[in-house]
């Protein structure tokens, strides 16, 4: 598996890699996990998708939301670890969905991250366990936040 150059086959254009918008590291290493914090649907001219879910985005908009947030998750972890091909696979996503009560379909919404990493990292190594829950707000009004563990070489 090589991911840069299936980044590079499948033409993602990865955004600019988030500064921390608080007291964090984006990435923290232990042992041969790198744990990612949230991210948020960061387009590459730096703005950001905002809204709910139900309300403001339907759930192709929040599952587009979704993949441009596992889009950012790659160029933080391409800054931190200098390639994603140091990745060996995804242990666990936990994705927040910024949606109105009455929406149910918040695994679908993350299935725009995980579907994401499944064409980057494969099939195996791509898909890992996962949580997806709905939130009544998140920071900015951003439609999604994502956090990730890997494994990495």
């Amino acid at each position: 598996m090589n991911a840069e150059a299936r980044v590079t086959e499948l033409k993602l254009e990865l955004p600019p890699a988030p500064k921390p918008a608080g007291v964090y590291k984006p990435v923290v290493l232990v042992g041969n996990l790198a744990y990612v914090s949230g991210h948020g649907p960061l387009r590459p001219d730096k703005s950001l998708i905002k809204g709910r879910i139900g309300q403001d985005l339907d759930l192709q908009g929040g599952k587009l939301a979704a993949r441009q947030t596992g889009l950012a998750i790659l160029a933080t972890v391409r800054e931190y670890l200098g390639s994603l091909n140091r990745v060996k696979r995804v242990i666990k996503i936990l994705g927040m969905v910024n949606s109105t009560a009455d929406f149910q379909e918040h695994p679908a919404v993350v299935n725009g991250c995980s579907e994401l990493f499944a064409e980057v990292f494969g099939a195996d190594n791509g898909v890992g366990a996962r949580s997806a829950v709905g939130m009544g707000s998140l920071p900015g009004n951003i439609a999604v936040e994502i956090e990730v563990i890997f494994e990495i070489d």
